[in-house]
């Protein structure tokens, strides 16, 4: 049997098979070395895990359709405004609505994908609505860590750039949120005009950041919010870059960037 094992082996000093070629002793053979254990590192955690940010796509594809329905007059505690309007368009017939809806869905993706919970305040692009009084209460609802409302402006012609629209005090329910607003207003200040180039705004605000008591969406809100006016819609420069798929992605990563810096 021995010599059978040598032979299988063919080893001539100490086999692997564990038998000595000499004598009776076995002599010991060194521990094997363990590997150490597999494990999958842990992916590391999304910028915007774990919080909620609600995109309002100024206007709706089929208001103008609805004109009795966006017309009809809301409270927005300051004053009484028209439910919703039409937005407007630049010399070529784009319109507002179209630019929101396009750059508001690029942001939610982008969004998603830093691991932030997304509510958009309407679905579609071809509907009328809802209310600036419902867009304020969705955002609320979702108890959001901070709310964009995407707009492009319809200034003269000869105006360009853009601005941010934070709120006011007004002895309301968005007081409380007033300041985080204004620091959410700067945040995606900042980095809408380093990741677009556009300039700030030459005939509304300072600095690009404008204050205002009179918009539904702000004055009703319980969570930070800010407006943004994207550009003039009716400077034809803006307008070019707006029609632009490009340069609408870099619009949505500059507000996913300015949001992020303020959530981070």
């Amino acid at each position: 049997m021995r010599a059978l094992l040598l032979a299988l082996c063919g080893l001539t000093a100490v086999s692997a098979c564990g038998v000595a070629t000499g004598g009776t002793s076995r002599e010991a053979l060194p521990a094997p070395v363990q590997a150490a254990p597999v494990t999958k590192a842990n992916p590391s955690k999304r910028p915007l895990q774990g919080r909620t940010v609600v995109i309002d796509p100024g206007h709706n594809g089929g208001n103008y359709k609805h004109t009795s329905k966006i017309n009809r007059q809301v409270d927005v505690l300051t004053k009484k405004k028209a439910c919703d309007t039409t937005g407007t368009a630049d010399s070529t017939g784009y319109p507002e609505a179209d630019f929101t809806w396009d750059v508001s869905n690029r942001l939610a993706k982008i969004l998603k994908q830093r691991g932030a919970s997304v509510k958009m305040t309407r679905s579609d692009n071809t509907s009328w609505g809802p209310c600036i009084t419902e867009r304020a209460a969705i955002g609320n609802k979702a108890k959001a860590d901070a709310a964009v409302s995407v707009h492009a402006d319809g200034s003269s012609a000869g105006n360009h750039g853009f601005h941010v629209i934070m709120p006011e005090k007004i002895g309301g329910p968005v007081d409380p949120v007033v300041g985080e607003s204004k620091k959410l207003g700067a945040s995606v200040r900042d980095a809408f005009h380093k990741g677009t180039g556009l300039a700030y705004s030459t005939y509304i605000g300072s600095k690009a950041m404008d204050y205002r008591s009179d918009l539904g969406g702000l004055n009703l809100s319980t969570v930070p919010k800010i407006f943004i006016e994207c550009g003039n819609m009716r400077n034809t420069a803006e307008a070019a870059k707006f029609r632009d798929p490009a340069f609408r992605q870099k619009i949505a990563l500059a507000l996913a960037n300015g949001l992020q810096n303020y959530l981070k």
